[in-house]
């Protein structure tokens, strides 16, 4: 399970295409840019446009107050909530183990 936290306050569970994993392709569109992971105060994960500023877009209050302050003092637009990082990077290759 995931969710699409929207500046307007709004939200919408969400699946990836193939019920487990997310493409990168697919959090791109839900971003609405380029992405970047951050984390959550409670250790999960929010997937955030990294040109937000740039792209001008709306704060987004709901998200912020979810994210471990670093890099950006405001997520801006669109951002997807994760539960674990396993639903970002899927599992890991032949190379990787």
């Amino acid at each position: 399970m995931a969710i699409l936290y929207r500046p307007d306050g709004t939200q919408d569970t969400v699946t990836p295409a193939n019920g487990v994993h997310w493409s990168l392709e697919e959090m791109q569109t839900l971003v609405g840019g380029d992405i970047r992971y951050v984390r959550t105060t409670a250790g999960h994960w929010l997937v955030v446009d990294e040109d937000g500023i740039r792209k001008r877009k709306a704060p987004n209050f709901t998200a912020t107050g979810m994210y471990i302050h670093g890099d950006y003092d405001m997520l801006l637009g669109d951002v997807l909530w994760v539960e674990t990082f396993l639903e970002l990077a899927g599992p890991p290759g032949p190379e990787e183990e």
